[in-house]
């Protein structure tokens, strides 16, 4: 559908990133780290969502401590924040993660980083370099006037040119940016000069109502140039939302599929049933479902029979009644009041 960047692979573990595998899935906990109980309680929640690879904060000595328990048991890759100390890095590696992200405004010298960069090789762990528009250095915010694109790619690029001298190349790239335009520009000007993956997401988009939207617009911009090899949605509220958001992005662009797809129309003076309660309910229960299915929730006759007839299954709604459809042939004719029960058994039969 879109001709994607090319880039080579790196591993997260087991979870593969970029090349030509699949567009994966992060989030992060907003738990603290060292409370492992809370930290692996909210770790689940995120995997039962879809959450594929997580990133804990590592700010403090105990954080890094107690990676080794975090990663012991959980399946998905663990990936450790890491700001301001090198020597968490350091602890996190020997600690058992399987991806680092650093921040190059902040992580330290080039004898730090060297430190860090030859401790990852040793253990083939990689490393995600992550320019944000909060953290840039001093010097290219003057030399730019700002965190403009350029910026973003300098920083970035200098931290890459560090790890390259010291022969690694297991890196993963972000540039990220509350600002969609900025953003856009550091990843067309970066994939003119690396074939590293990219980690891709909009940085401080904002509470789940307005970041969803901040995040669907700029992260589909992105996809939809090719450029994405891992995301993450970044929301101020349950990181869960997170991960959902982001395979609806995934799934509306035709780049993945998880669960259940609903095709509902926006009604209008021609719905004869409580088609807007009715949609929302469904959704409610068929949330926990796995199987890639889509269902057509539809209004009326003008457009209902054809979404319909197209879902695995879904209804067309008349007066005060609707057609139930599967598998594109009418099975039956349901009263509005026993729309709901009807068309959930219908479902669960699939």
């Amino acid at each position: 559908m879109y001709n994607r960047r090319k880039t080579k692979k790196i591993f997260f573990a087991e979870q593969a990133v970029g090349g030509e595998s699949a567009i994966s899935v992060q989030s992060m906990t907003n738990t603290k780290t060292e409370n492992i109980e809370k930290t692996l309680i909210q770790i689940e929640e995120l995997v039962e969502a879809g959450c594929e690879i997580i990133r804990v904060a590592v700010p403090v000595l105990s954080a890094a401590e107690a990676l080794k328990d975090i990663k012991k048991a959980i399946e998905i890759p663990l990936v450790a924040d890491i700001h301001f100390d090198y020597r968490l890095a350091l602890k996190a590696v020997e600690n058992g993660v399987d991806a680092l992200r650093i921040n190059p405004g902040n992580i330290g010298s080039k004898d730090k980083i060297k430190a860090v960069a030859l401790a990852c090789k040793e253990k083939n762990i990689p490393i995600r370099v992550g320019s944000n528009s909060g953290s840039l250095e001093n010097e290219l915010l003057e030399k730019y006037g700002g965190a403009t694109a350029e910026a973003l790619v300098e920083s970035a690029l200098k931290n890459i040119r560090i790890l390259e001298e010291n022969d690694f190349y297991e890196i993963v790239i972000s540039l990220k940016s509350s600002n969609i335009k900025t953003t856009i520009e550091a990843y067309d000007l970066m994939a003119k000069k690396v074939d590293y993956p990219f980690h891709i997401g909009i940085t401080e988009a904002g509470t789940p109502w307005k970041g969803t939207i901040k995040s669907a617009a700029g992260i589909a911009s992105l996809l939809t140039r090719g450029y994405g090899d891992t995301l993450r949605v970044s929301l101020t509220g349950s990181p869960v939302e997170e991960v959902k958001v982001a395979w609806e992005i995934l799934k509306s662009l035709g780049l993945r599929k998880r669960g259940v797809e609903i095709i509902s129309c926006p009604t209008c003076g021609r719905t004869e049933i409580d088609l807007i309660s009715l949609a929302q309910k469904v959704e409610k229960e068929t949330a926990a479902i796995n199987k890639d299915i889509t269902i057509a929730v539809m209004g009326c006759a003008v457009n209902g029979p054809g979404e319909a007839k197209e879902a695995d299954i879904g209804i067309a709604g008349g007066k005060k009644e609707a057609l139930i459809f599967k598998e594109g042939k009418i099975i039956k004719k349901v009263k509005e009041s026993e729309l709901l029960a009807e068309l959930l058994k219908e479902i669960n039969k699939l």
